[in-house]
């Protein structure tokens, strides 16, 4: 198979079902941002997070490539003549957040009290995560802009919202494990 087509050198991109798109459109920069917090993800995970950790980011990256075909698909032909979805693959469930939840609540019970917003930084590995979790913000950011525009599973708003929480906690729980100062906002006094 060769990785180069030439059917985008005009800008124009398909989508699942063969609709084409400009490369700009919305729908596009979604699932773009779905795949640069996908390479994002692998990175965090190749940091000293555990191994744990490293079997839920693995199970996250799996969920962002189903996340990316939901939003990759024309909704108009997201159903086949046969009436089966084109699309078929598991999707994603409440039980996907639920496992992130579990995480978050888990790595808290361990982690001090947040009385202030913590300045991303620290460690490296840290500041990996946070930047991981600043990319999924934007991913969610583009994808309520493309549901209230085209309507799809709210489940994928559900997971994105849950997983940049993740990210930020798993961000606090690294600082801990890798003894990294945990820097508090404390906003400067006006004069």
């Amino acid at each position: 198979m060769k990785i180069y087509t030439k059917t985008g050198d005009k800008g124009t991109t398909s989508l699942f079902g063969g609709t084409r798109v400009p490369k700009h459109h919305i729908r596009i920069e979604s699932y773009g941002t779905i795949d640069e917090l996908n390479s994002h993800i692998g990175l965090v995970k190749d940091q000293k997070v555990g191994d744990q950790t490293r079997e839920i980011l693995n199970r996250v990256q799996d969920r962002l490539f189903t996340l990316g075909a939901i939003l990759a698909t024309d909704p108009e032909k997201a159903i086949l003549k046969s009436g089966q979805e084109r699309l078929n693959i598991p999707t994603i469930t409440e039980a996907d957040i639920k496992l992130l939840e579990n995480e978050m609540d888990s790595m808290n019970e361990k982690l001090p009290e947040m009385t202030h917003f913590v300045l991303p930084g620290g460690h490296p590995s840290v500041s990996i995560c946070h930047i991981a979790r600043c990319v999924c913000r934007r991913a969610e950011r583009l994808s309520t802009a493309l549901y209230e525009i085209s309507p799809f599973n709210e489940l994928v708003l559900q997971y994105l919202n849950r997983l940049s929480d993740y990210l930020f906690v798993l961000a606090r729980k690294l600082s801990k494990d890798l003894h990294a100062n945990e820097v508090k906002w404390i906003p400067e006094k006006g004069s």
